[in-house]
């Protein structure tokens, strides 16, 4: 996974295929919308990307933030866009590849719905303790889990039931055989809060959100879950480093409503994609947890579909039961 999303030649996009910066401009200067359904990095990178496609296509963007139901309000006015180009969505994979498996019943098809455009970054779950635990690994944090016998243990999971931070929890058990009850927050903030004073023995969530209190010594990260560790916490090893098989990160994109035309699909991440190897877009990237990750349009959909299959068997296996809408 990895290999294949450190460079725009990996992506399938080589130099000589990058259009030059006149070939973007349209006659069309009525203003493109970025949809965004999240807030803070995904806000803060929707912007980055506004920008870049505003220099790129020469045509006002307007990047547009809808919260609500998980970035479902702003997936569902993208359903129902034009296929013109003119709204476009950053959005992470979750509503693609987890949301289909959490919930009983879903007002769009993650497939037939919508146009991947290109693939942009990836972020990864940071696994943390109190720091009064006396427990400084992986292994140490499994043998206490399994000395409680079939009590198991809580452990916390920011933003909550059937997030990538849940079903990292359920990877986690299922691989070592061991029960762990999960304490639902929708706000990573008060999950740290609760660890860092004891009352919480585990949290999982994304790695930026826990870096601030483990740089500070109040809490203390065990591991990261993506492929490689995080340049917020290099210190920090990953899952597979750890001796376990596992890996969960979360990719974000670009999409379109579907039955885009392969020519404006083309148009719109020959635009984006050449902000990824910026020095100054990748600090800023960095700065949010966020790595870069550059994928076409069909490798992109490839990714979503491998996503889609192993949260459905992490779904089934566990028992975990479909919430209603």
């Amino acid at each position: 996974m990895m290999d294949r999303r450190t460079s725009l030649k990996v992506a399938g996009l080589t130099a000589a295929e990058l259009l030059t910066h006149s070939a973007f401009a349209q006659d069309d200067k009525s203003p493109m919308t970025v949809l965004v359904g999240a807030a803070s990095s995904m806000d803060f990178t929707a912007r980055l990307i506004g920008d870049q496609l505003r220099e790129r296509l020469n045509r006002p963007v307007i990047v547009s933030s809808k919260l609500g139901a998980g970035g479902r309000l702003a997936l569902g006015e993208l359903k129902r866009a034009a296929p013109d180009g003119n709204t476009v969505m950053f959005s992470t994979s979750s509503l693609f590849a987890i949301y289909p498996h959490i919930y009983t019943k879903l007002d769009y098809d993650p497939v037939a719905d919508f146009t991947p455009i290109c693939g942009l970054t990836w972020f990864d779950l940071g696994i943390a303790t109190g720091i009064n635990s006396g427990i400084t690994d992986i292994a140490q944090w499994i043998a206490s889990v399994k000395s409680q016998g079939t009590a198991g243990a809580v452990y916390g999971v920011a933003p909550g039931a059937g997030s990538s931070s849940h079903f990292l929890g359920i990877a986690l058990a299922q691989s070592q055989s061991m029960k762990l009850e999960p304490v639902h927050y929708k706000d990573s903030g008060i999950g740290i809060v609760d660890l860092a004073a004891g009352r919480l023995p585990m949290l999982i969530t994304g790695t930026s959100a826990l870096v601030e209190m483990h740089r500070a010594k109040k809490i203390r990260m065990l591991a990261v879950s993506g492929e490689q560790r995080s340049e917020l916490v290099p210190e920090v090893p990953t899952l597979k480093e750890s001796g376990l098989n596992i890996a969960i990160q979360n990719s974000t994109g670009l999409f379109g409503p579907a039955k885009m035309s392969k020519e404006l699909v083309d148009r719109i991440a020959s635009a984006t994609l050449p902000m990824l190897q910026k020095a100054d877009v990748k600090t800023k990237l960095a700065s949010q947890g966020m790595a870069i990750s550059p994928m076409n349009a069909s490798q992109l959909a490839n990714s979503l579909n491998e996503d889609r299959k192993k949260f459905e068997i992490l779904a089934r296996t566990s028992g975990y039961k479909p919430e209603a809408l």
